[in-house]
Protein backbone atom coordinates (compact mmCIF):
# COMPACT_ATOMS: atom_id res chain seq x y z
CA UNK A 1 0.00 0.00 0.00
CA UNK A 2 1.23 2.73 -0.79
CA UNK A 3 1.53 5.85 2.01
CA UNK A 4 0.95 9.46 1.54
CA UNK A 5 2.37 11.73 3.79
CA UNK A 6 0.01 14.10 5.43
CA UNK A 7 0.53 18.39 5.15
CA UNK A 8 1.82 20.13 8.21
CA UNK A 9 -1.05 23.05 9.20
CA UNK A 10 0.87 25.61 8.02
CA UNK A 11 1.30 23.94 4.95
CA UNK A 12 -2.21 23.22 4.01
CA UNK A 13 -2.99 26.66 5.56
CA UNK A 14 -0.71 28.39 2.98
CA UNK A 15 -2.43 26.40 0.46
CA UNK A 16 -5.62 27.22 1.08
CA UNK A 17 -4.47 31.14 1.37
CA UNK A 18 -3.39 30.81 -2.11
CA UNK A 19 -6.65 29.19 -3.44
CA UNK A 20 -9.30 30.66 -1.66
CA UNK A 21 -7.53 34.18 -0.39
CA UNK A 22 -7.97 36.00 3.35
CA UNK A 23 -11.28 34.92 4.12
CA UNK A 24 -10.87 30.68 2.85
CA UNK A 25 -7.68 31.07 4.86
CA UNK A 26 -9.40 32.82 8.02
CA UNK A 27 -12.27 30.13 7.81
CA UNK A 28 -9.65 27.58 7.56
CA UNK A 29 -7.46 28.84 10.56
CA UNK A 30 -11.31 29.14 12.60
CA UNK A 31 -11.90 25.29 11.93
CA UNK A 32 -8.64 24.14 12.99
CA UNK A 33 -8.59 26.02 16.26
CA UNK A 34 -6.32 29.13 15.24
CA UNK A 35 -8.99 31.98 15.64
CA UNK A 36 -10.84 32.70 18.30
CA UNK A 37 -14.09 33.29 17.51
CA UNK A 38 -17.19 35.50 18.48
CA UNK A 39 -20.50 34.62 19.69
CA UNK A 40 -21.10 33.42 15.59
CA UNK A 41 -22.80 30.75 14.83
CA UNK A 42 -23.87 31.61 11.54
CA UNK A 43 -27.01 33.53 10.19
CA UNK A 44 -30.03 33.10 12.38
CA UNK A 45 -32.14 29.75 11.26
CA UNK A 46 -35.67 31.65 11.35
CA UNK A 47 -37.78 29.30 10.02
CA UNK A 48 -41.97 29.20 9.92
CA UNK A 49 -42.27 32.66 9.15
CA UNK A 50 -46.02 33.47 9.04
CA UNK A 51 -46.96 33.94 5.56
CA UNK A 52 -47.85 37.75 4.95
CA UNK A 53 -45.91 38.79 8.26
CA UNK A 54 -44.32 42.11 8.22
CA UNK A 55 -41.40 44.03 10.10
CA UNK A 56 -40.35 47.55 9.88
CA UNK A 57 -36.93 48.49 10.34
CA UNK A 58 -35.67 51.55 11.31
CA UNK A 59 -32.16 52.26 10.72
CA UNK A 60 -30.37 51.26 8.04
CA UNK A 61 -27.14 50.81 9.44
CA UNK A 62 -25.42 47.16 9.66
CA UNK A 63 -27.72 46.17 12.67
CA UNK A 64 -30.50 47.59 10.86
CA UNK A 65 -29.86 46.24 7.21
CA UNK A 66 -28.37 42.75 8.40
CA UNK A 67 -32.02 42.44 10.14
CA UNK A 68 -33.95 43.76 7.47
CA UNK A 69 -32.03 40.95 5.19
CA UNK A 70 -32.29 38.12 7.23
CA UNK A 71 -36.21 38.64 7.65
CA UNK A 72 -36.60 39.25 3.95
CA UNK A 73 -34.93 35.84 3.14
CA UNK A 74 -36.99 34.14 5.63
CA UNK A 75 -40.15 35.53 3.95
CA UNK A 76 -41.11 38.55 5.81
CA UNK A 77 -42.20 41.41 4.31
CA UNK A 78 -40.01 44.61 4.70
CA UNK A 79 -39.40 47.99 5.18
CA UNK A 80 -36.36 50.21 6.16
CA UNK A 81 -36.55 53.92 7.01
CA UNK A 82 -33.34 56.00 7.01
CA UNK A 83 -33.30 59.21 8.08
CA UNK A 84 -29.86 60.21 5.56
CA UNK A 85 -29.98 60.29 2.03
CA UNK A 86 -27.58 56.97 2.00
CA UNK A 87 -27.62 53.48 3.45
CA UNK A 88 -24.93 52.59 6.41
CA UNK A 89 -24.90 54.59 9.00
CA UNK A 90 -21.88 54.47 10.67
CA UNK A 91 -20.68 52.14 8.29
CA UNK A 92 -19.11 55.19 6.25
CA UNK A 93 -16.54 56.91 3.61
CA UNK A 94 -16.45 60.00 2.26
CA UNK A 95 -14.35 61.05 -1.35
CA UNK A 96 -14.10 63.39 -3.32
CA UNK A 97 -17.47 65.84 -3.98
CA UNK A 98 -18.98 64.26 -0.78
CA UNK A 99 -20.99 66.98 1.34
CA UNK A 100 -21.09 66.92 5.03
CA UNK A 101 -23.46 68.97 6.94
CA UNK A 102 -23.18 69.80 10.90
CA UNK A 103 -26.19 70.42 13.61
CA UNK A 104 -24.71 73.79 13.39
CA UNK A 105 -25.40 74.68 10.01
CA UNK A 106 -21.83 74.29 9.36
CA UNK A 107 -21.04 72.33 5.42
CA UNK A 108 -17.79 70.77 4.40
CA UNK A 109 -17.11 69.86 0.83
CA UNK A 110 -15.04 66.79 0.21
CA UNK A 111 -11.88 68.06 -2.46
CA UNK A 112 -9.75 64.44 -2.75
CA UNK A 113 -8.80 63.40 -5.47
CA UNK A 114 -9.97 60.17 -7.12
CA UNK A 115 -9.73 57.00 -5.59
CA UNK A 116 -8.58 58.68 -2.05
CA UNK A 117 -11.12 58.53 0.86
CA UNK A 118 -11.09 59.09 4.64
CA UNK A 119 -13.27 56.36 6.63
CA UNK A 120 -14.74 58.72 9.29
CA UNK A 121 -16.56 55.92 12.20
CA UNK A 122 -15.34 51.90 11.84
CA UNK A 123 -12.06 51.44 9.52
CA UNK A 124 -10.60 47.97 10.35
CA UNK A 125 -12.28 44.53 10.86
CA UNK A 126 -10.29 41.95 13.50
CA UNK A 127 -9.46 38.27 12.27
CA UNK A 128 -11.82 37.14 14.85
CA UNK A 129 -15.11 38.97 14.01
CA UNK A 130 -16.45 36.10 12.19
CA UNK A 131 -19.96 37.81 11.77
CA UNK A 132 -18.75 40.70 9.76
CA UNK A 133 -16.13 38.15 8.30
CA UNK A 134 -18.84 36.27 7.01
CA UNK A 135 -21.26 38.58 5.23
CA UNK A 136 -18.14 40.02 3.47
CA UNK A 137 -17.81 36.77 1.87
CA UNK A 138 -21.41 35.92 1.07
CA UNK A 139 -21.68 39.48 -0.26
CA UNK A 140 -18.05 39.53 -2.74
CA UNK A 141 -16.96 42.68 -0.34
CA UNK A 142 -12.81 42.42 -1.33
CA UNK A 143 -10.96 42.36 1.57
CA UNK A 144 -7.23 43.29 1.82
CA UNK A 145 -4.95 43.35 4.90
CA UNK A 146 -4.97 46.67 7.10
CA UNK A 147 -1.41 47.50 8.68
CA UNK A 148 -2.10 47.18 12.44
CA UNK A 149 1.40 46.93 14.12
CA UNK A 150 4.20 49.36 12.03
CA UNK A 151 7.75 49.24 14.42
CA UNK A 152 8.77 52.36 11.84
CA UNK A 153 6.29 54.43 13.60
CA UNK A 154 6.77 57.15 15.75
CA UNK A 155 5.54 57.45 19.83
CA UNK A 156 5.97 60.60 21.11
CA UNK A 157 4.88 62.17 24.61
CA UNK A 158 5.62 65.70 25.57
CA UNK A 159 7.15 64.32 28.78
CA UNK A 160 9.64 62.02 27.20
CA UNK A 161 12.32 62.01 25.28
CA UNK A 162 13.01 65.77 25.51
CA UNK A 163 9.75 65.92 23.05
CA UNK A 164 10.79 64.10 20.50
CA UNK A 165 9.31 61.13 18.84
CA UNK A 166 11.06 57.74 18.78
CA UNK A 167 10.28 54.56 16.39
CA UNK A 168 8.52 52.24 17.99
CA UNK A 169 10.91 49.72 17.46
CA UNK A 170 13.22 51.79 19.78
CA UNK A 171 10.85 52.29 22.49
CA UNK A 172 9.49 48.70 22.08
CA UNK A 173 13.14 47.48 22.57
CA UNK A 174 14.52 49.36 24.73
CA UNK A 175 11.40 48.89 27.38
CA UNK A 176 11.65 45.28 27.10
CA UNK A 177 15.61 45.83 27.56
CA UNK A 178 15.52 47.86 31.16
CA UNK A 179 12.57 45.66 32.07
CA UNK A 180 14.79 42.34 31.91
CA UNK A 181 18.06 43.73 33.27
CA UNK A 182 15.87 44.94 36.41
CA UNK A 183 14.89 41.47 36.60
CA UNK A 184 17.68 39.66 36.17
CA UNK A 185 19.53 41.99 39.25
CA UNK A 186 16.46 40.99 41.18
CA UNK A 187 16.96 37.31 40.41
CA UNK A 188 20.95 37.29 40.98
CA UNK A 189 20.09 38.90 44.42
CA UNK A 190 18.25 36.05 45.48
CA UNK A 191 14.95 38.61 45.51
CA UNK A 192 12.64 35.72 43.89
CA UNK A 193 14.01 32.80 45.96
CA UNK A 194 11.00 32.22 47.87
CA UNK A 195 8.90 32.75 44.30
CA UNK A 196 10.98 30.72 41.38
CA UNK A 197 12.38 27.11 42.25
CA UNK A 198 16.54 27.08 41.50
CA UNK A 199 15.96 25.15 37.87
CA UNK A 200 13.54 28.20 36.69
CA UNK A 201 15.74 30.88 38.03
CA UNK A 202 18.48 29.77 35.68
CA UNK A 203 15.78 29.29 32.92
CA UNK A 204 14.56 32.53 33.82
CA UNK A 205 17.99 34.73 33.62
CA UNK A 206 18.87 32.70 30.24
CA UNK A 207 15.17 33.80 28.96
CA UNK A 208 16.02 37.48 30.11
CA UNK A 209 19.52 37.43 28.20
CA UNK A 210 17.71 36.92 25.33
CA UNK A 211 14.63 38.45 25.39
CA UNK A 212 15.98 41.59 27.15
CA UNK A 213 18.72 41.71 24.43
CA UNK A 214 20.95 41.33 27.44
CA UNK A 215 25.15 41.82 27.15
CA UNK A 216 27.68 39.24 29.33
CA UNK A 217 26.75 41.19 32.36
CA UNK A 218 23.29 40.95 31.67
CA UNK A 219 22.70 44.78 31.10
CA UNK A 220 21.16 46.27 28.55
CA UNK A 221 23.75 48.85 26.33
CA UNK A 222 24.62 49.85 23.38
CA UNK A 223 25.60 47.16 20.74
CA UNK A 224 24.95 45.68 17.28
CA UNK A 225 22.66 43.36 19.04
CA UNK A 226 20.54 45.64 20.47
CA UNK A 227 20.73 47.90 17.39
CA UNK A 228 19.58 44.62 15.09
CA UNK A 229 16.26 45.14 17.11
CA UNK A 230 16.04 48.67 17.76
CA UNK A 231 17.73 49.79 14.34
CA UNK A 232 20.98 51.39 13.94
CA UNK A 233 22.56 55.44 13.63
CA UNK A 234 24.09 53.65 10.26
CA UNK A 235 22.63 50.66 8.81
CA UNK A 236 24.97 47.66 7.42
CA UNK A 237 25.89 48.58 3.76
CA UNK A 238 28.16 47.35 1.15
CA UNK A 239 32.05 48.43 0.40
CA UNK A 240 34.52 50.38 2.11
CA UNK A 241 31.74 52.21 4.72
CA UNK A 242 29.68 48.92 5.13
CA UNK A 243 30.34 48.49 8.78
CA UNK A 244 26.65 49.54 11.22
CA UNK A 245 27.07 52.01 13.65
CA UNK A 246 25.03 51.05 16.66
CA UNK A 247 22.50 53.41 18.16
CA UNK A 248 21.90 54.58 21.62
CA UNK A 249 19.74 53.07 24.27
CA UNK A 250 17.46 55.45 25.85
CA UNK A 251 16.87 55.47 29.62
CA UNK A 252 14.57 53.90 32.05
CA UNK A 253 12.95 57.14 32.73
CA UNK A 254 11.93 57.83 28.83
CA UNK A 255 10.48 54.57 28.50
CA UNK A 256 8.51 54.78 31.82
CA UNK A 257 6.38 57.29 30.54
CA UNK A 258 2.52 56.39 30.15
CA UNK A 259 2.45 56.88 26.36
CA UNK A 260 4.99 54.48 25.33
CA UNK A 261 3.93 51.34 27.78
CA UNK A 262 0.11 52.27 26.99
CA UNK A 263 1.25 52.28 22.82
CA UNK A 264 2.78 48.93 23.50
CA UNK A 265 0.38 47.17 25.49
CA UNK A 266 -2.70 48.31 23.45
CA UNK A 267 -1.39 45.81 20.78
CA UNK A 268 -2.18 43.45 23.29
CA UNK A 269 -5.70 43.80 23.48
CA UNK A 270 -7.54 40.78 21.55
CA UNK A 271 -9.35 42.98 18.84
CA UNK A 272 -6.17 45.28 18.25
CA UNK A 273 -3.61 42.11 17.30
CA UNK A 274 -2.97 41.33 14.03
CA UNK A 275 -3.93 40.49 11.86
CA UNK A 276 -6.65 42.88 10.57
CA UNK A 277 -8.53 43.44 7.29
CA UNK A 278 -10.21 46.78 5.78
CA UNK A 279 -12.90 46.20 2.67
CA UNK A 280 -10.67 47.35 -0.75
CA UNK A 281 -11.87 50.56 -1.85
CA UNK A 282 -13.50 52.28 1.53
CA UNK A 283 -15.30 50.92 4.73
CA UNK A 284 -18.67 51.91 3.14
CA UNK A 285 -18.25 49.14 0.50
CA UNK A 286 -19.83 47.06 2.95
CA UNK A 287 -22.48 48.88 3.80
CA UNK A 288 -22.93 49.22 -0.01
CA UNK A 289 -23.14 45.10 -0.24
CA UNK A 290 -26.11 45.05 2.24
CA UNK A 291 -27.73 48.03 0.76
CA UNK A 292 -27.43 46.03 -2.89
CA UNK A 293 -29.63 43.12 -1.39
CA UNK A 294 -32.17 45.49 -0.19
CA UNK A 295 -33.00 47.06 -3.19
CA UNK A 296 -36.51 48.52 -3.30
CA UNK A 297 -36.79 48.16 0.78
CA UNK A 298 -34.80 51.43 2.20
CA UNK A 299 -36.59 54.48 1.95
CA UNK A 300 -34.11 57.17 2.38
CA UNK A 301 -34.45 60.80 3.65
CA UNK A 302 -37.28 59.44 6.29
CA UNK A 303 -37.15 60.99 9.36
CA UNK A 304 -38.77 59.21 12.19
CA UNK A 305 -41.22 61.23 14.63
CA UNK A 306 -42.95 58.98 16.82
CA UNK A 307 -43.31 54.78 17.47
CA UNK A 308 -46.42 53.20 18.68
CA UNK A 309 -47.69 49.83 18.83
CA UNK A 310 -51.22 47.89 20.02
CA UNK A 311 -51.48 44.24 20.40
CA UNK A 312 -51.75 43.66 16.37
CA UNK A 313 -49.22 45.87 15.06
CA UNK A 314 -46.53 48.94 15.10
CA UNK A 315 -47.14 52.22 13.99
CA UNK A 316 -44.37 54.46 12.70
CA UNK A 317 -45.05 58.57 11.94
CA UNK A 318 -42.29 59.80 10.06
CA UNK A 319 -41.56 63.00 8.04
CA UNK A 320 -39.64 63.20 4.53
CA UNK A 321 -36.87 65.75 5.26
CA UNK A 322 -36.84 67.01 1.48
CA UNK A 323 -40.33 67.64 0.54
CA UNK A 324 -41.65 67.96 4.36
CA UNK A 325 -44.53 65.56 3.17
CA UNK A 326 -45.50 63.39 6.97
CA UNK A 327 -46.71 59.75 6.01
CA UNK A 328 -46.77 56.57 8.12
CA UNK A 329 -45.74 53.06 8.13
CA UNK A 330 -47.59 50.04 9.69
CA UNK A 331 -46.11 46.37 10.23
CA UNK A 332 -46.56 43.72 12.44
CA UNK A 333 -43.17 43.98 14.30
CA UNK A 334 -40.29 46.55 14.44
CA UNK A 335 -36.70 46.55 14.29
CA UNK A 336 -35.09 49.79 16.23
CA UNK A 337 -31.57 51.03 15.33
CA UNK A 338 -31.57 53.89 15.73
CA UNK A 339 -29.10 55.47 17.94
CA UNK A 340 -30.17 55.68 21.42
CA UNK A 341 -29.12 60.03 21.38
CA UNK A 342 -31.80 60.12 18.56
CA UNK A 343 -34.55 57.74 19.84
CA UNK A 344 -34.07 59.04 23.12
CA UNK A 345 -35.86 62.49 21.74
CA UNK A 346 -38.94 60.43 19.80
CA UNK A 347 -41.84 59.51 21.37
CA UNK A 348 -41.62 55.73 21.70
CA UNK A 349 -44.33 53.44 22.65
CA UNK A 350 -42.51 51.20 24.96
CA UNK A 351 -42.49 50.05 28.71
CA UNK A 352 -40.96 52.28 31.49
CA UNK A 353 -38.21 50.52 32.07
CA UNK A 354 -36.86 50.23 28.12
CA UNK A 355 -37.42 54.02 28.03
CA UNK A 356 -35.44 54.40 31.01
CA UNK A 357 -32.76 52.56 29.32
CA UNK A 358 -32.81 54.25 26.05
CA UNK A 359 -32.55 57.50 28.22
CA UNK A 360 -29.70 56.69 30.36
CA UNK A 361 -26.90 55.16 28.21
CA UNK A 362 -24.53 57.90 27.47
CA UNK A 363 -22.45 58.26 24.47
CA UNK A 364 -18.84 58.64 23.55
CA UNK A 365 -17.83 60.89 20.90
CA UNK A 366 -14.64 60.76 18.08
CA UNK A 367 -13.37 63.28 15.95
CA UNK A 368 -11.29 62.15 12.74
CA UNK A 369 -9.60 64.19 10.40
CA UNK A 370 -8.27 63.29 7.12
CA UNK A 371 -5.67 65.15 5.49
CA UNK A 372 -4.96 64.59 1.53
CA UNK A 373 -1.22 65.62 0.68
CA UNK A 374 0.69 65.85 -2.39
CA UNK A 375 3.04 62.83 -1.89
CA UNK A 376 3.45 59.91 -0.17
CA UNK A 377 6.55 61.29 2.00
CA UNK A 378 6.21 58.72 5.12
CA UNK A 379 6.76 56.02 2.62
CA UNK A 380 9.37 57.76 0.39
CA UNK A 381 11.17 59.76 3.27
CA UNK A 382 10.57 57.52 6.06
CA UNK A 383 9.98 54.16 4.88
CA UNK A 384 6.46 53.85 6.94
CA UNK A 385 4.55 51.78 4.95
CA UNK A 386 0.75 51.40 6.35
CA UNK A 387 0.46 51.72 10.70
CA UNK A 388 -0.03 54.63 13.42
CA UNK A 389 1.65 57.15 14.87
CA UNK A 390 0.64 57.85 18.58
CA UNK A 391 0.84 60.99 20.58
CA UNK A 392 0.43 62.48 24.06
CA UNK A 393 -1.25 65.78 21.68
CA UNK A 394 -5.30 65.81 21.41
CA UNK A 395 -5.01 64.44 17.85
CA UNK A 396 -3.97 61.65 19.49
CA UNK A 397 -2.54 59.29 16.81
CA UNK A 398 -1.50 59.50 12.87
CA UNK A 399 -2.33 56.93 10.98
CA UNK A 400 -1.15 56.08 7.54
CA UNK A 401 -2.95 53.83 4.45
CA UNK A 402 -3.03 50.69 4.48
CA UNK A 403 -2.96 50.73 0.50
CA UNK A 404 -1.75 51.97 -2.53
CA UNK A 405 2.04 51.60 -1.48
CA UNK A 406 4.18 53.19 -3.70
CA UNK A 407 2.09 55.11 -5.69
CA UNK A 408 2.89 58.92 -7.38
CA UNK A 409 0.01 61.20 -6.37
CA UNK A 410 -2.02 62.28 -3.26
CA UNK A 411 -3.19 59.86 -0.44
CA UNK A 412 -4.81 60.71 2.43
CA UNK A 413 -3.19 60.43 6.21
CA UNK A 414 -5.47 59.79 9.32
CA UNK A 415 -4.13 63.14 10.74
CA UNK A 416 -6.46 62.63 14.22
CA UNK A 417 -8.65 60.38 15.93
CA UNK A 418 -9.27 61.92 18.69
CA UNK A 419 -11.83 60.60 21.23
CA UNK A 420 -13.07 61.55 25.23
CA UNK A 421 -12.69 65.34 25.73
CA UNK A 422 -10.19 65.86 23.10
CA UNK A 423 -13.22 65.29 21.04
CA UNK A 424 -15.53 68.11 21.72
CA UNK A 425 -12.60 70.59 21.84
CA UNK A 426 -12.29 69.51 18.50
CA UNK A 427 -16.54 69.70 18.20
CA UNK A 428 -16.05 73.47 19.35
CA UNK A 429 -13.79 74.56 16.26
CA UNK A 430 -14.85 74.93 12.90
CA UNK A 431 -13.32 72.65 10.47
CA UNK A 432 -10.78 74.75 9.29
CA UNK A 433 -9.37 75.57 13.11
CA UNK A 434 -9.79 70.95 13.54
CA UNK A 435 -7.11 70.73 10.87
CA UNK A 436 -5.09 74.04 11.25
CA UNK A 437 -4.43 72.13 14.78
CA UNK A 438 -4.24 68.73 13.08
CA UNK A 439 -1.36 70.24 11.13
CA UNK A 440 0.19 72.08 13.93
CA UNK A 441 0.58 68.56 16.13
CA UNK A 442 0.96 66.31 13.15
CA UNK A 443 4.24 68.80 12.75
CA UNK A 444 5.96 66.65 15.41
CA UNK A 445 6.41 63.52 13.99
CA UNK A 446 7.12 65.14 10.14
CA UNK A 447 8.69 68.47 9.06
CA UNK A 448 7.45 67.97 5.93
CA UNK A 449 3.86 67.77 6.77
CA UNK A 450 2.56 71.96 6.12
CA UNK A 451 4.82 71.77 3.22
CA UNK A 452 2.81 68.95 1.59
CA UNK A 453 -0.74 69.66 2.70
CA UNK A 454 -3.14 69.57 0.32
CA UNK A 455 -6.69 69.78 1.58
CA UNK A 456 -8.93 68.24 4.31
CA UNK A 457 -11.87 67.19 6.06
CA UNK A 458 -12.59 66.83 9.88
CA UNK A 459 -15.63 64.94 10.79
CA UNK A 460 -16.81 65.70 14.51
CA UNK A 461 -19.30 62.83 15.78
CA UNK A 462 -21.11 65.28 17.98
CA UNK A 463 -21.67 67.16 15.46
CA UNK A 464 -23.46 65.22 13.17
CA UNK A 465 -27.32 65.62 12.62
CA UNK A 466 -28.14 61.88 12.32
CA UNK A 467 -26.66 60.70 15.66
CA UNK A 468 -25.49 63.46 17.49
CA UNK A 469 -22.41 61.15 18.94
CA UNK A 470 -20.14 58.05 18.49
CA UNK A 471 -20.41 55.12 20.29
CA UNK A 472 -22.59 53.97 23.54
CA UNK A 473 -20.64 54.05 26.42
CA UNK A 474 -21.64 51.23 29.26
CA UNK A 475 -20.26 51.10 32.54
CA UNK A 476 -20.85 47.67 35.00
CA UNK A 477 -23.80 49.76 37.15
CA UNK A 478 -25.62 50.96 33.65
CA UNK A 479 -25.42 47.38 32.86
CA UNK A 480 -27.28 45.96 35.83
CA UNK A 481 -29.37 48.55 35.88
CA UNK A 482 -31.00 48.86 32.23
CA UNK A 483 -28.99 46.62 29.64
CA UNK A 484 -31.75 43.84 29.99
CA UNK A 485 -33.97 46.33 29.52
CA UNK A 486 -33.15 48.06 26.43
CA UNK A 487 -32.24 44.27 24.77
CA UNK A 488 -36.44 42.83 25.47
CA UNK A 489 -38.41 42.41 23.33
CA UNK A 490 -40.99 45.15 24.19
CA UNK A 491 -44.42 44.27 22.80
CA UNK A 492 -43.98 44.08 19.19
CA UNK A 493 -40.60 46.15 19.26
CA UNK A 494 -36.80 45.55 19.31
CA UNK A 495 -34.07 47.30 19.71
CA UNK A 496 -30.62 46.45 17.64
CA UNK A 497 -27.48 48.12 17.33
CA UNK A 498 -23.98 48.43 19.08
CA UNK A 499 -25.51 49.67 21.77
CA UNK A 500 -27.35 46.65 22.45
CA UNK A 501 -23.82 44.39 22.94
CA UNK A 502 -21.01 43.93 24.83
CA UNK A 503 -18.46 44.55 22.25
CA UNK A 504 -18.53 48.40 21.66
CA UNK A 505 -18.58 50.21 18.71
CA UNK A 506 -17.09 47.93 16.16
CA UNK A 507 -19.24 47.24 13.18
CA UNK A 508 -19.58 43.68 14.81
CA UNK A 509 -21.30 44.61 17.88
CA UNK A 510 -24.74 45.82 15.69
CA UNK A 511 -24.50 42.38 13.58
CA UNK A 512 -24.27 40.03 16.44
CA UNK A 513 -27.31 42.47 18.34
CA UNK A 514 -28.62 42.19 15.32
CA UNK A 515 -28.88 38.71 14.84
CA UNK A 516 -29.76 37.98 19.02
CA UNK A 517 -32.29 40.43 18.50
CA UNK A 518 -34.66 39.08 15.27
CA UNK A 519 -34.36 35.66 16.55
CA UNK A 520 -35.91 36.05 19.89
CA UNK A 521 -38.78 38.61 17.29
CA UNK A 522 -38.97 35.75 15.25
CA UNK A 523 -39.56 33.54 18.20
CA UNK A 524 -42.22 35.45 19.08
CA UNK A 525 -43.97 36.23 15.92
CA UNK A 526 -44.10 32.49 15.11
CA UNK A 527 -45.79 32.00 18.63
CA UNK A 528 -48.47 34.89 18.56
Amino acid sequence: MIEFETPSRRALLTAIGKAGGTLALYQAMTALGHAAPTQFSGPPKLAGAKPGASVIILGSGLAGMAAAYEMSKAGYKVTILEYQDRPGGRNYSVRGGDVIKETSGTVQHVRFAPGNYLNPGPWRIPYHHQALLHYCQEFGVALEPFVQINHAGYIHSADAYGGKPQRFAEVSTDFKGHVAELLAKAVNKNALDDTITKEDKDKLLEAMRGWGVLDKNMAYTSNLRTSAQRGFDRPPGGGVNGAPTPSEVAGLTDVLDPRVWQTLGLYLNTTMQTTMFQPVGGIDMIGKAFAKKLAGKIRLNSKVTKIAQDDASVTVDYEDVVTGKKAQAKADFCVCTIPLPILSQIEVQVSNAKQAAINSLPYQSSCKIGLEMKRRFWEQDEQIYGGHSFTTQSISQLSYPSTGFFKPGPAVVLGAYAGGAAAYQFAGMTPEERIETALNQGSVFHKQYREEFSNGVAVAWSRLPWITACASSWTDDLRKTHYQDLVSVDGRVVLAGEHCSYIGAWMEAALLSSIDAISRLHQRAVAA
